[in-house]
């Protein structure tokens, strides 16, 4: 578990999206927790759109994978040129073991209709992300290709969107995190092409 004496950029700068996952259990009330910390996010007209489905069954979970890996074969039988090349580097394919591997997954769902229901919702996974990670859970944002028929096997109503499953539970192995750019690439002052001196 991680030290509650943390500070944000401390949880922010150790947090990486993990691919393999140990098999071990712990309770859901940690999940709950941090699900609690993600509903204090910000949301436009503080509509509070999302809504949250912790999928735990082991038949379900499969089902899940079934499902997004043949939307991942389509996907990849399609990908060419920069995406291609990047993602034979990474060593990533259709297959997503992570799905039946993992104790939890967390589907989080938008309310449609809500006003900058997207943008909300994305906010409260990133307070999810930072949450689990103070936890010591690992976790990926994992948007499947063929969101529409994940959400029909959880059976989202059609006033709600799925966002992105997020796999969650104890990290296998150590995954370096992927470089992030320098402040000064992604800061300027006043206008765009003003770079911060």
């Amino acid at each position: 578990m991680s030290s509650a004496n943390q500070t944000i950029f401390e949880i922010a700068r150790k947090r990486r999206s993990v691919r393999k996952f140990r098999t071990d259990n712990f309770s859901m009330d940690v999940l709950l927790e941090c699900i609690n910390a993600a509903r204090e996010a910000p949301s436009g007209s503080n509509y509070q759109p999302w809504h949250f489905v912790i999928v735990e069954d082991a038949k379900l979970k499969e089902k899940l994978r079934d499902v997004c890996e043949k939307g991942e074969r389509k996907f990849y039988s399609h990908v060419r040129g920069e995406l291609a090349e990047w993602l034979k580097n990474k060593g990533l394919s259709w297959k997503k073991e992570f799905l039946s591997q993992v104790p939890y997954i967390i589907a989080v769902f938008g309310y449609k209709k809500a006003p900058y229901s997207r943008e909300s919702v994305w906010i409260a996974v990133g307070y999810l992300l930072l949450a689990l990670e103070e936890k010591g859970i690992a976790s990926l944002t994992y948007t499947p290709p063929n969101r529409d028929e994940v959400a029909e096997i959880l059976k989202c109503p059609g006033d709600y969107r799925l966002e992105v499953l997020l796999p969650v539970g104890y990290e296998d192995g150590h995954k370096i995190k992927e470089p992030r750019k320098s402040l000064d690439e992604v800061v300027s002052v006043n206008f765009f092409d003003n770079p911060r001196v």
